[in-house]
């Protein structure tokens, strides 16, 4: 019956474990491990995992196991493992999977610590990376190379906001035997559609719209039983990036109301990009949802909606846009996203400051890009507070 429900009816129920006393909201069980009733059955348990049965909490837990059901039951993928942070589960999906002589192909624009992954970390240990426009197929179509191993993309770029075409790319991937793996946390949970466009892997920082309110870190995996269980979960296990009960526990409570936030967020961002759009202290205003944007066409046939993220770049450069962000006085300036309150950030000068300059410019990261995640204020406010800031512009 579970599989006929709707989206949040499942944000609500699905997975949802009571104990003897009959609690509404999910128990927190904040335990590192677990009681055997005897020597045989401790031994029975470390041999095979029964139904609802623990061992010990980094290797799972029952409140991390409902956060894990129903993020999977949402994004519609057999399966989740919950890590510690969203670039726990970006690190954990590749690392676990991929080993010295491997190929993966990833697009370029990237945030800095995914860069850093596979750049440093995956480089480091013997792994080939290619990187790519990830809008120009043809780029694709020429790195993916039978043997390739994985492709790497974010579904909507950090911070410009680059819709690729995931179906095509997805097609070309599989033709050559290789796997998707997709950070999807601009598209959200919401209007995710990654797994019919093909994607084999998605990764969500918890951190992010699920929590949604600036309170805890997390990070999850989705995808096939035999991928989650065979090959993640023995690495995270291992290796330690286990989600605590604690923070999925909020992830659990903040899923109950994503639907209903990151919807009303993305209205706005709609609405501020429309009344900013053509302003002539701007060079552009970029969301997926403007008409004006290169791929609108991309992201309206592949997610259900135009995520809660916006770019705005100030013409006059990097002190007209700080003039800009220190004037605000609705949003605040940090360097999160996805929240209940609305954030502004300076890309170049915070989340991808240790870019080499030319790698700033080709992926479109200007002195005056600041990028805004919408929160759940008021729009007239928030195009009030920008308009306000952006007469200080020049």
């Amino acid at each position: 019956m579970a599989q006929d429900w709707g989206k949040r009816t499942k944000l609500v129920h699905h997975g949802a474990r009571r104990s003897q006393y009959g609690e509404v909201a999910e128990a927190i069980y904040l335990t590192q491990g677990f009681v055997y009733p005897t020597a045989e059955a401790a031994e029975a348990r470390f041999v095979a995992l029964g139904e609802d049965e623990f061992i010990y909490a980094r290797y799972g837990n029952p409140t991390v196991a409902v956060f894990e059901e129903r993020i999977a039951a949402l994004e519609g993928t057999e399966d989740a493992f919950a890590t510690a942070s969203g670039m726990a589960a970006v690190s954990g999906a590749l690392t676990s999977m991929l080993r010295a002589g491997d190929h993966v192909v990833s697009s370029r624009a990237l945030f800095g610590s995914c860069l850093y992954i596979l750049e440093e970390v995956l480089r480091r240990y013997g792994v080939e990376v290619t990187f790519v426009d990830g809008t120009d197929l043809d780029q694709w179509r020429a790195a993916i190379r039978p043997g390739t191993k994985a492709v790497f993309l974010e579904s909507i770029s950090n911070p410009t906001l680059e819709v690729i075409d995931l179906k095509s790319v997805a097609d070309l991937a599989h033709a050559a035997g290789a796997l998707v793996v997709v950070d999807n946390v601009f598209a959200t949970p919401v209007f995710s559609r990654a797994v019919e466009m093909g994607a084999d892997v998605i990764i969500y920082s918890a951190t992010k719209h699920i929590d949604g309110q600036g309170r805890a870190l997390g990070g999850v995996i989705c995808g096939t039983r035999a991928f989650i269980r065979g090959v993640v979960e023995p690495y995270m296990k291992h290796t330690g990036g286990a989600l605590s009960p604690f923070n999925a526990w909020i992830m659990l409570n903040g899923l109950t109301t994503i639907d209903l936030r990151v919807r009303a967020q993305a209205a706005s961002a709609l609405a501020i990009a429309e009344a900013l759009q053509g302003d002539p202290r701007l060079a552009r205003v970029i969301y997926p949802g403007l008409t004006s944007h290169p791929q609108h066409a991309i992201a309206a046939a592949q997610m259900d909606g135009f995520g809660t993220v916006l770019a705005l770049d100030v013409a006059a450069g990097k002190e007209a846009a700080f003039r800009v962000l220190n004037a605000l006085q609705v949003a605040v300036i940090s360097n999160n996203l996805g929240d209940a309150r609305t954030i502004a950030t300076h890309p170049a000068t915070t989340t991808h400051q240790r870019l080499p300059e030319d790698q700033k410019i080709a992926l479109g990261i200007t002195p005056g890009l600041i990028r805004l995640s919408v929160g759940l204020e008021d729009t007239d406010d928030l195009i009030a507070d920008l308009r306000a800031g952006l007469d200080l512009a020049n």
